[in-house]
Order: C-alpha cells, then sequence, then structure tokens
C-alpha cells in the first residue's frame, strides 16, 4: 500500500502511425512539453503503441495453409516490432527522465523471429523495471503474436503507489486479476485497442472490484488504417467511421469516472487523485482481505 497523498495520473490516447515506428516515435514526442508541464506520477501508453495493432490484417492465414504475401506483410510488421535493448526503448526510457514520470507503455516486442505483445514498465529516473507479456493473444492475434512462457506479475512502485498492468483482454481473466490484486496493486494499467462500450464498462468493474485507480489508454486511429501501411476497410463498420476509435480513461477506486472516455481524437487525459480513496473504498471490500474468504474456497 502506497503513502497516501495527492498524486496525478494519466493517459496519453494517441495510435500507431502507419509510416512505422519511427514515426510513432516522433508523433508521441510532440507531446513531450505538455508531459513535462503536467508531471505525472503514472503516465499509461496504450496497448502495441510501438510495433503498431495490425487491426483488419489477416497476413494471409487460412486454416492449414500460408500465402506468400502473407509472410510478406509479418516480415513488414516483425521490422516494425522493437527489442527491449533498441534504440526505441531508449527514447521511450528517456522522454520517461526528461519528463520525470513513471511510464507504462505498449509495445510489440520483437526476441528473435517471435513477437510478443508486451507491458513495459519505465521509472521515472528513465530506467526499464520490468515487462509484462500478454498472457493469452485473442483470437487472430495469435497468428502474430507468440503467448508469454511463463507468468510475468510484473509490478513498479512509483510515487503514486505500486502499478501493475493487464494488457486489453487480459482484464478478463479473473485469475490474473486476482494474482494482481494480491502483488498490492494501487494504480491498475490498462493499455488496449478495445473501444466498446462494454470496455468501459469493464474499466470501472476493476476499479470497484481491486478498489483502485484504474488507467485505461486506448489507441485512437482515422478510418482505414493500418499498422501495415495498408488502407483496409473492415466490414463491420462505415468507411467514415474510425478505425479505432479510442476511449481512454481514468477511474476511481469507487468506479467513478474521474477523466474520459476520450472519443475519436488524439489527447492527454489528467487525474488528480488522492490516494486516501483506496483506504477509504477498502472500508467494505478488499477482496484480498476482509472480503477474500479464500479459506473456504481452498478447502474445495
Amino acid at each position: 500500500m502506497a503513502v497516501p497523498g495527492q498524486v496525478r495520473l494519466g493517459a496519453l490516447q494517441i495510435g500507431a502511425s502507419s509510416d512505422g515506428t519511427a514515426a510513432t516515435l516522433d508523433r508521441l514526442m510532440a507531446y513531450r512539453q505538455e508531459l513535462e508541464d503536467s508531471r505525472f506520477d503514472v503516465l499509461v501508453l496504450p496497448e502495441a503503441l510501438l510495433g503498431g495493432y495490425p487491426k483488419g490484417a489477416d497476413f494471409g492465414a487460412r486454416l492449414g495453409y500460408r500465402t506468400s504475401d502473407g509472410r510478406e506483410a509479418y516480415l513488414d510488421y516483425w521490422s516494425q516490432a522493437v527489442e527491449l535493448d533498441g534504440a526505441e526503448m531508449s527514447v521511450l526510457c528517456t522522454l520517461a527522465r526528461e519528463v520525470n514520470s513513471a511510464i507504462v507503455a505498449g509495445i510489440v516486442e520483437r526476441e528473435g523471429g517471435t513477437l510478443y505483445c508486451t507491458a513495459v514498465f519505465i521509472t521515472a529516473a528513465g530506467e526499464l523495471s520490468g515487462r509484462h507479456r500478454k498472457l493469452m493473444p485473442t483470437a487472430v492475434e495469435r497468428v502474430v503474436w507468440g503467448q508469454a512462457t511463463e507468468l510475468e506479475l510484473t509490478t513498479m512502485d512509483t510515487s503514486a503507489g505500486r502499478v501493475g498492468a493487464a494488457i486489453c483482454w487480459e482484464n478478463y481473466m479473473p485469475l490474473y486479476r486476482y494474482a494482481l490484486y494480491e502483488k498490492g496493486i494501487d494504480v491498475w494499467c490498462a493499455p488496449t485497442v478495445d473501444d466498446r462500450d462494454i470496455w468501459r464498462a469493464s474499466m470501472r468493474h476493476i476499479a470497484y472490484e481491486g478498489r483502485c485507480f484504474v488507467v485505461s489508454a486506448c489507441q485512437v486511429l482515422p478510418p482505414a488504417t493500418s499498422a501495415l501501411g495498408r488502407s483496409i476497410t473492415l466490414r463491420d463498420r462505415p468507411e467514415d467511421h474510425p478505425m479505432i476509435r479510442g476511449g481512454s480513461m481514468i477511474v476511481s477506486p469507487l468506479g467513478e469516472v474521474l477523466a474520459g472516455p476520450l472519443e475519436a481524437t488524439e489527447g492527454l487525459l489528467t487525474a488528480e487523485v488522492d490516494l486516501n480513496d483506496i483506504v477509504r473504498a477498502r472500508f467494505d471490500l478488499d477482496v484480498v482481505g476482509h472480503y477474500s474468504r479464500g479459506e473456504l474456497f481452498h478447502r474445495r
């Protein structure tokens, strides 16, 4: 549990550039002065921001079949991914140090020939504190992303308390949620590309269930934009509908929306919060404490 006090939480809603990771970093660095002025204790960036989320792409994959074009698409995507000791991560760490903010950011991590959807944890001093690879890529994501090979319950202690991350649909894994709650999370970070209304309800539920602050950062992408640099139109939405419409938000331990959801535009969300609210909220519900009743379930 963090020492109670006033802290500032932030979510930056931007999208990966279809021109590649270098262009995405340029887009991110354009916010440098605003981030420095804001002086966040914790800043959350969206899922797969560096490397991109190839929404709508199929990589030429069919059950039992792969195509040459799909292999070329994977090569293009692989080339935009980042390595933990690479230049792109160095830029991200430098940004954290210069704006004096701890950062939790979504990247597409490259290790050998395999890609992982990863959340990286960077201290306000600009040091890479740890990483968490997505435990279970969802549906067709499994074509291009590997699964984490071990349970990485990564947390980072910050001036806003202890932070942890659940990437996109990991937030729907009850056992993972409980495992993070047991780690004593004060700020729950949720990098995502899920722009649906139900996601926003889920963020409020997790904040209320875990009695912690939740910061959800979602990408926003204009219509027909792909991380592969190709025009893609989705059949389930009009041509002028954003590819990813955002919806980033910050939620209190009692499930109250403090900032957002931010719709269909880039932007920075800010919330000044009191860490005492975590203690106030756990007065009547602490799911790993007085409300857990774990001794009953462990008898089974």
